[in-house]
């Protein structure tokens, strides 16, 4: 759970007494979760407010650091983009965190910026144990933005199509090139690989999503532990020890098959201890703010556990005992709904993902009926239990109307009236909108059965009486509460 926002000087200081201002080698204490909260929202970065940005965003902000850290552009991207790094301590301990290898995949370098920040604090603010145990034990290695070509485009892989975390091996791209001559070049003891996963992961037998999910990747087929992938086990059981006091249950741990061209396994046989973090999904945090910060407070603590050494405290068994990864969440999941084919009449389950387009700064869904039958196994951000509802098929509007008549009002009314979908006039094609139907342009008439891997725009009824719409995966309630909007693109 989120705690409050703030909290008193006098509170931190004796939080940050009560585990000592310096640094206990092997001590079994962590940092309270409140005063990594604290620090998160003192030393948030609020040049960056949402997930998608491009170098250009980041760029000032590495200018910038150049009194504290040393501040080095290792290469370039295919199309010619710096590839930097940031490094900072005084230490002897070497630790090297890289984020953004996908370019879609932006949650920890928003929270690698607020730990800059933290990082470069004033000696003075509650937190110098903390900095000086890292500065002083530490040196600290940040490759922020490994893949700006694919952050420009929002897009997973690079100019050239493909996958750096596949590239380990073969090296074809100028920003695997980069990441291996960095690790060979700085040779760390310990390295984090930075990464976000997909919203329909859940912890296994549960309907919790897996928020954040571990990995000490394989070295080798066989799966076996040595001494540099037990440590990074240990170092993720200090997370997961963090994250249960915060989001209980909500922690994830996957499969260790080992993926001889990954970087995450490789680096790992290469000798240094990797710890792979995916950030996936927290209820109503679409743009990853809250998980940013989880990502702030895992990563801060991780390092102070390494300079402190209090991650050898840890075992392997506990590492294994955190729950694994599955893949039975959607985005919407509808049960017991009764439909018919022609005149037989069956129930079904039917599970709904939306995929995401961005147009500038908007965030446009796209549904799409990912699974019908039996999904009882099977677990929904959003669920309904539609027992004793039917599902019936919407109509078009039989008219062409002027995008500036239609209101939330009008369409509201017309949903009422059984039409989930209305044409406009051709010239406003590609525009969006906010209102709760399908709006398209003539010549566009859309398929409105309700059949697996179609759109979503459908009805729920009881007794003869139209309850709910869902409209392209968004649920539309009929009895006047209020709904959310939500951006569409007309057809």
């Amino acid at each position: 759970m989120k705690s409050s926002s703030g909290i008193s000087v006098l509170i931190i200081v004796i939080l940050f007494l009560s585990y000592g201002c310096q640094p206990v080698k092997n001590s079994t204490d962590s940092i309270p979760p409140a005063l990594l909260e604290d620090a998160y929202a003192q030393y948030k970065a609020p040049e960056i407010d949402n997930r998608r940005f491009g170098y250009d965003v980041i760029a000032p902000l590495i200018a910038r650091r150049k009194a504290m850290f040393e501040t080095t552009e290792l290469g370039k991207s295919v199309e010619g983009r710096p590839i930097n790094a940031l490094t900072y301590g005084e230490g002897t301990r070497k630790v090297l965190l890289w984020s953004q290898m996908h370019g879609n995949e932006s949650t920890a370098t928003m929270a690698l910026f607020d730990l800059f920040n933290f990082l470069e604090g004033s000696a003075d603010d509650g937190f110098e144990g903390i900095r000086s145990a890292l500065r002083e034990n530490l040196l600290l290695r940040f490759i922020p933005m490994l893949n700006p070509d694919g952050a420009e485009k929002f897009a997973r892989r690079n100019a050239q199509q493909i996958d750096l975390n596949r590239d380990a091996v073969r090296q074809s791209t100028p920003e695997g090139i980069v990441l291996k001559a960095a690790r060979d070049d700085f040779e760390p003891e310990f390295g984090f690989n930075l990464h976000d996963q997909n919203r329909y992961y859940n912890v296994d037998g549960t309907a919790l999503p897996a928020t954040i999910s571990f990995l000490a990747p394989a070295y080798n087929e066989a799966r076996e532990v040595n001494e540099v992938r037990s440590k990074a086990m240990k170092v993720i059981v200090g997370m997961n020890h963090l994250l249960q006091q915060v989001i209980p249950g909500q922690v994830g741990k996957y499969d260790d098959s080992f993926e001889p061209r990954a970087f995450g396994d490789n680096i790992q046989k290469w000798g240094t201890s990797t710890i792979l973090i995916e950030s996936g999904a927290y209820f109503g945090d679409r743009e990853k703010q809250y998980i940013r910060q989880l990502n702030f407070m895992i990563v801060l603590n991780a390092l102070y556990e390494i300079a402190t050494e209090r991650y050898t405290q840890y075992t392997e068994e506990a590492y294994q005992a955190i729950p694994e990864n599955d893949s039975k969440l959607m985005d919407l999941l509808i049960n017991n709904v009764e439909t018919a084919d022609g005149d037989n009449k069956y129930r079904t389950d039917i599970g709904i993902k939306s995929s995401e387009q961005y147009l500038d700064s908007l965030i446009l869904m796209k549904g799409s009926i990912a699974d019908w039958g039996d999904l009882s196994v099977y677990y929904g951000h959003e669920e309904i239990d539609a027992e004793g509802m039917s599902l019936e098929k919407g109509e078009i509007w039989p008219e062409v109307i002027p995008l500036e008549q239609l209101d939330s009002a009008k369409v509201l009314q017309m949903l009422k009236e059984g039409y989930l979908a209305v044409a406009t006039d051709k010239h406003h094609q590609g525009k969006v909108h906010q209102l709760p139907i399908l709006v398209y342009t003539e010549g566009n008439t859309p398929d409105l059965n309700p059949t697996l891997e179609q759109r979503p725009f459908f009805y729920l009824t009881a007794n003869g009486k139209r309850l709910m719409a869902v409209i392209n995966g968004n649920v539309i309630r009929m009895d006047g509460h209020k709904n959310e909007s939500f951006w569409q693109l007309i057809e």
